[in-house]
């Protein structure tokens, strides 16, 4: 049996990563790209990079495809343009990218660091109204708050 960051290590032999300047340079060479957000819609409210789209991972691979209640028409139009799947750590954008490339996408990566990274290498962050998020605020945020449970329990 696999753990998570096992199975995300598999799909790294398949799935590229960049890093956020990356992203920048990407982005002034190429305005087309395509950035998909795969957090879930409450993440996505909170912040993001501006202009990308939230497709949360649980309906992502309906999302790539026609006639599907989940269907998001640029999605499915991109599978020859270069898209970045972020997430905020960059660990369910891997997964995310590795299954669009097993639906066809030719050109997607994941965002290594992920929404967190992007935040850290100071690029803005706009909520779900499209006003800045100030980047202190989002340090917040992206502190991890673990339950007591959700802790390994202690070796006995």
């Amino acid at each position: 049996m696999k753990n998570f960051l096992q199975l995300i290590s598999n799909c790294l032999t398949d799935v590229g990563e960049i890093m956020p300047w990356d992203l920048v340079d990407r982005l002034e060479m190429n305005p087309d790209l395509l950035i998909v957000d795969v957090r879930e819609p409450y993440e996505f409210e909170a912040m993001h990079i501006a202009g990308s789209i939230n497709v949360p991972r649980g309906i992502l691979e309906s999302a790539c495809e026609w006639d599907y209640e989940e269907t998001e028409p640029e999605l499915v139009q991109a599978r020859d343009r270069e898209v970045v799947v972020v997430c905020r750590s960059g660990h369910r954008s891997i997964l995310a990218a590795s299954s669009m490339q097993v639906l066809g996408y030719t050109n997607v990566v994941s965002l290594k660091t992920g929404v967190r990274g992007w935040k850290d290498f100071e690029q803005p962050l706009v909520d779900g109204a499209g006003n800045d998020v100030d980047l202190d605020e989002a340090d917040v945020y992206f502190t991890p708050k673990l339950r007591a449970d959700q802790h390994r329990p202690a070796a006995a």
